[in-house]
Order: C-alpha cells, then sequence, then structure tokens
C-alpha cells in the first residue's frame, strides 16, 4: 500500500503576513502599539486609556494590556535614553562641552530642574527584612510612607533682547502690592509645608505668580519668550539625574549657546546639578521663592504695618540686586531676636529670620536680577514648576501607585510625548523597519 501524498505537520499555524506587518507576540502591529502607548500615556490613567481606544478607534483593549504594552515601550526608550547618556559620558570633557556636528546652537539656552512626588509600592515583606530601604535611591531612604520623588529636567531655546541697561531697574508695584503678596505668600507657605502626598496640589509658583500681574496692567519689562521646550524625567537618584539632563542639553548644543542660564530654586540637589554639569551657566536663584523669605522674615515678631514697611525696603533691595544690604539687615534683627533655641517651632520669629538669613547667604551670588535682566535672561523657576504639574497630572494621585519599572516607563514617555523632537517618531520608524514578526527576548545579565 502506498503512502499517504500528504506531508507531517511541519509547525504550528501561522499568520504569513506577521513579518512584513511587523506583528510580534503582543498580536500588535508598531501602528497598533503607538496608539496604544499614546492613550496609555496622555491619559490620566491606563482605564481611560482602554476606554479612549474603545471609543475612538473601536480597539478594545483592556486595560491590563495598555499597560503592559506601554510599560514595555517606555522600558525600550528608557534603554534608549541611558545608551544615550552612557555615550555622552564617554566623550572627553572637551567634547562634552562642545556640541553635536550638524546642531546649531540656540541664541540663549536655559536650564531648570526639580523634583515632583508619585507614590511607589513598598517592598515585600521579604524585601523588607533583608533592609529593603538600601535598594531604594539615596533620596528616598528612611521616608515612611509611599510618595517619592521623582526628577523632571526642563530644557529652554527663548528669545529677549539683550540691553546695555537693566531695562526695569525700579521694583515693579505689584510686587509691594500687600493683597497680591500676601496671597502669594500663603500659597507658597502651603505648598512648602504640605505633607508629601498633598504637596502640588496647591498653586504653583507659575499659577502665583500671576497675582503680581493685574489684568490690563501695564508691565515695564517683559521676560524671555520661550521657543522650544524639552523635557526629560526619571525615578533615579539625582547622581544620575545630573547626566541625564547634561546629555540631553549637550544634544541640543546647549552649551555653545550665546547666553546660557540655569534657573532654580534653593534645594542643595539643585545646584549640585549645575555645579556638576552646568557651572557654564549663569546661575540664577528663582526670585518668587526669595520673595517669599523675604516676606516671611520681615513680618517675623512683627504687626502687619511694621513688617510691610520691612519687606519693602528689602524686595526693592533684592529686584535691584542689593541683598548684601538685606543679609545685614536680617544680621541685625537676628541680634534683636536671638539665636533659634531649643523648642522653637519652624515659625518661631527667631527661626523663620535664621532660615531666611541663610537661604539669602547662600544664594547671594545667585540673586544678581539686574545682571540678568540686561542679559534678557529669565528670573523664575515657573516653567519647570509647571513642567512638574505636567507630569503629575499622569503619575501623580493617592489611587496610584507603581513598581520602580513601571514609574521609571511612564516618566520617559511623558517626557517624550511633551517634548517636540522627532525622538518618538524615530522610534517607531526604526521598530517598524525591524520588526520581524517575533517577540524580542532580552538575555539575563
Amino acid at each position: 500500500m502506498s503512502p499517504p501524498p500528504t506531508a507531517g505537520n511541519a509547525g504550528g499555524l501561522f499568520f504569513p503576513q506577521t513579518q512584513s506587518l511587523g506583528i510580534d507576540r503582543t498580536e500588535w502591529s508598531p501602528t497598533l502599539q503607538r496608539k496604544i502607548v499614546r492613550a496609555g500615556t496622555q491619559n490620566a490613567s491606563f482605564a481611560k486609556g482602554s476606554a479612549d481606544l474603545l471609543d475612538y478607534l473601536d480597539l478594545k483593549v483592556d486595560a491590563k494590556q495598555v499597560e503592559r504594552v506601554t510599560e514595555r515601550i517606555g522600558a525600550a526608550r528608557c534603554a534608549q535614553r541611558d545608551a544615550a547618556v552612557e555615550r555622552y559620558l564617554s566623550l572627553p570633557l572637551t567634547e562634552r562641552k562642545g556640541k553635536p556636528e550638524g546642531v546649531t546652537a540656540p541664541d540663549l539656552a536655559v536650564v531648570s530642574v526639580d523634583g515632583g512626588r508619585l507614590q511607589i509600592r513598598r517592598a515585600a515583606p521579604a524585601a523588607a527584612a533583608e533592609g529593603a530601604d538600601a535598594a531604594l535611591p539615596p533620596d528616598d531612604q528612611h521616608r515612611g510612607t509611599h510618595w517619592r520623588e521623582d526628577k523632571i529636567g526642563l530644557l529652554m531655546t527663548m528669545t529677549s533682547a539683550a540691553q546695555a541697561r537693566d531695562p526695569c531697574p525700579q521694583v515693579p508695584a505689584a510686587f509691594v502690592d500687600p493683597t497680591r503678596i500676601a496671597k502669594l505668600a500663603r500659597e507658597l507657605k502651603t505648598k512648602q509645608a504640605a505633607r508629601p502626598e498633598a504637596a502640588g496640589e496647591t498653586e504653583t509658583p507659575a499659577e502665583a505668580a500671576q497675582v503680581l500681574r493685574a489684568e490690563g496692567e501695564a508691565v515695564p519689562w517683559e521676560p524671555p519668550e520661550v521657543k522650544d521646550k524639552h523635557l526629560t524625567a526619571t525615578r533615579r537618584p539625582w547622581a544620575a539625574f545630573g547626566p541625564m539632563v547634561a546629555a540631553r542639553a549637550w544634544r541640543l548644543g546647549f552649551f555653545q549657546a550665546a547666553r546660557r542660564a540655569f534657573v532654580g530654586d534653593g534645594s542643595d540637589n539643585v545646584w549640585a546639578v549645575w555645579r556638576r554639569h552646568f557651572a557654564s551657566f549663569v546661575p540664577i536663584l528663582d526670585i518668587i521663592h526669595a520673595l517669599s523669605y523675604v516676606f516671611a522674615a520681615a513680618m517675623a515678631g512683627r504687626g502687619f504695618a511694621d513688617g510691610w514697611r520691612w519687606y519693602e525696603r528689602w524686595i526693592t533691595w533684592v529686584w535691584q540686586g542689593e541683598v548684601t544690604q538685606v543679609i545685614a539687615d536680617l544680621t541685625h534683627r537676628q541680634a534683636e531676636l536671638g539665636l533659634p533655641q531649643d523648642g522653637d517651632g519652624d515659625t518661631h520669629p527667631r527661626q523663620v529670620v535664621s532660615t531666611a538669613l541663610g537661604y539669602l547667604q547662600n544664594h547671594q551670588d545667585q540673586m544678581r536680577y539686574p545682571d540678568y535682566r540686561r542679559q534678557g535672561l529669565p528670573i523664575t523657576s515657573s516653567y519647570v514648576e509647571s513642567a512638574v504639574k505636567e507630569f503629575n497630572a499622569r503619575v501623580k494621585g493617592t489611587e496610584k501607585f507603581w513598581t520602580e519599572a513601571g514609574a521609571e516607563a511612564l516618566l520617559q514617555l511623558r517626557a517624550d510625548y511633551l517634548s517636540p523632537s522627532t525622538v518618538l517618531a524615530d522610534f517607531w520608524q526604526d521598530r517598524q523597519e525591524n520588526a520581524t514578526g517575533q517577540t524580542r527576548y532580552e538575555m539575563a545579565a
């Protein structure tokens, strides 16, 4: 009897166009993955992203799958970012302060960094028994809640005109308006004193600064205008974050810009980034934070009328770059009140004056505001404060808990979508061109 003319099974069934369409074992082509990732990143939650995909595209993808695809792509982008940082750090120091070939340096480059908040799931009990805190970034050790810090870097190209003289030597009327300044000081104090999980829910300095400009008010000096904003973000420690910002600045040609500025609040971590990576940039302390310390010190232990008189005097000096005179007055005031004593709370006049005095002494070289205005540089960090809120809109919430890997992936993707670069378009194009129709496996280290 002759054998049957059919061949035996050679393998499982497969879709013949899998490779040409780039469909991997997730069953989604790069084009559909791009839509899923956008929905998962740009919406407030994965569930909302899933609902939008169904509503707008008739694409049924449950929230968990949106989460998995989004975090997988975010991890791939983090790997690309880290490789770019390594390449940057491998350059000779002189080249690190240059720019890539073909990149045109901007006229005015501004860098700002700040920290936000999000919730990270705690380590499992077994890990905790082995000392889970030791595995946390140093910035997060010894914190007793789920709230942890993310780091946001904002790199801006701006336009302005340098001038021979200070275009606004007189303090604006809005800076000496009692109603506005009292309101601004309360908002900043609330934000700074809020619990970590509440921080940022109040108005940021970017919003609070709007009280300094009444509707229709004539403004004698206009700050630089923003051309482009580029963002980077991470959950990693500040020591790892600094090189990320520097690598991005190098790719944008910032180190060769004609005018360069670094603007921040009084955080030690912020100024450590400046010293290590941006020392050639003009250091500028956010004037709104300086104002809040001056106002608090002026009011410490005084009635409002008397305190306001001192505030007007001091903020005028700050605006005009005469910070040493404010420091001299505060030193005298500290002598009157005495040094802080054990048991003094943060709101005790002795402690308030001591804190403000230390703040101004530490940052007086970053408070040359007449020079900054003359050079056409910004004097507020409100831009990065607003950027932090844009990240918070996706990753922060009392009901949102992230793994470290998930948080890092979403922060990277959020930065990609908030930046005008073509990095995501290039990523998806490369993914399409290199699609094999098979799952990419990674070998364990």
